[in-house]
């Protein structure tokens, strides 16, 4: 899955996140559902497995583990 940034619309942050094209996230900093997605720049050639890696770290940190296998829960504990 890849990575969004979404914009919330009640605290005015921007956030990232690993989800399914068509999910909007609710913010995790206030928890509200009025976001919208962001157009994100593309990776740059090279660096997408470093970015990927970061943005599967910070899902883990925050609980977001359903679109991980049990293999790659264990690589990010």
């Amino acid at each position: 899955m890849p990575i969004y940034d979404f914009h919330c619309l009640s605290c005015d942050r921007v956030f990232e996140r690993i989800v399914r094209a068509d999910a909007l996230p609710a913010c995790p900093h206030c928890g509200a559902a009025q976001v919208e997605k962001l157009v994100s720049m593309p990776a740059a050639p090279g660096k997408s497995a470093a970015i990927i890696a970061s943005g599967r770290k910070q899902a883990a940190r925050e609980g977001h583990f359903s679109n991980y296998s049990k293999a790659d829960k264990a690589r990010v504990k």
